[in-house]
Formats: structure tokens, sequence, C-alpha cells
């Protein structure tokens, strides 16, 4: 009985941390140096200096405390560029799903994360084979944004 247990223990653990791991895939997740709201603060900034265009910023804290419930800092901030989405839709219009760029800053024990969907993984995700040109685009926009407000 002893053995069985920790045989369906090891099971579990192993099927947890696989699950977790699975959860992330395909995202790009960084610290930041700044509080979730001085993050947020910097990428809006950015985004507003650059060409895409700011669809919204999302309190997700604020909005559980509207509820009076309790929920970590975490903002979703939604921006694009037709210039670069336009392509990928023509490809797919279901990777419409994913556009504009969400990227969710969040505290995490303390420590301030900013993540997004990798852009190779929103290809692969809607098996997109052109539009070479405006995952190029995206992933070295998004990247450089991030970094910007991470700092």
């Amino acid at each position: 009985m002893r053995i069985l247990m920790s045989t369906i223990t090891l099971f579990m653990t192993g099927f947890f941390l696989m699950a977790t791991a699975q959860a992330q895939e395909g995202w790009i997740i960084k610290d930041s140096n700044n509080s979730v709201s001085e993050t947020a603060d910097k990428l809006v900034g950015i985004i507003e200096n650059a060409p895409p265009k700011l669809f919204a910023r999302v309190d997700h804290a604020a909005g559980a405390k509207s509820i009076d419930m309790e929920l970590a800092d975490s903002t979703l901030i939604i921006f694009g560029a037709p210039q670069i989405g336009t392509p990928i839709m023509q490809e797919n219009i279901l990777a419409g799903l994913d556009l504009p760029i969400r990227v969710l800053i969040w505290d995490d024990n303390g420590q301030t994360k900013i993540g997004y969907l990798d852009p190779e993984a929103l290809k692969a995700r809607y098996s997109i084979e052109g539009a070479a040109k405006a995952f190029e685009g995206m992933a070295g926009a998004v990247a450089k944004m991030t970094d910007g407000a991470a700092k």
C-alpha cells in the first residue's frame, strides 16, 4: 500500500509539473525592476511614442476590488499596429483571437513579471506559413518595448 501511495504521489507531482510547464509554453516572461503600475506606465509611454496604437489598459486588481475580492496587482496592456497585424490575419483570420498584442504585467510574490505570447507560438498556433516580415517586426517591437518597460 505504501509503495502504491508513493507511486501515485510521484505520478501526480510529475503530472502537476508537466501541466505547469505547458501552461507557460509559448510565452515570453521577463522580470521587471519596477512595480506593476510603474512597469505598465512605462510600457504605455513607450507605446504612445511609437507607431503601435494603445487600445486598452485593464487593471485586473481594481476589477476584483470593485466586487470586494482580492487579486495580486495585474495589468493587461493591449496594443497593436495594423501594418503588422493585418498581414498575419490575411494568412489566417483566426489569429485575430490573439491580436492585437496583449502584455500582462503582474506581481508574483513581490517580483513584477511582464509576459506576452511569443510571436513564433502565435505563428504555430494558427499554422501561418507567410507573413514572415510581420512576425519579425512584431517580435522585435514587443521585445524592445517590454525590455524598456522592465528597466
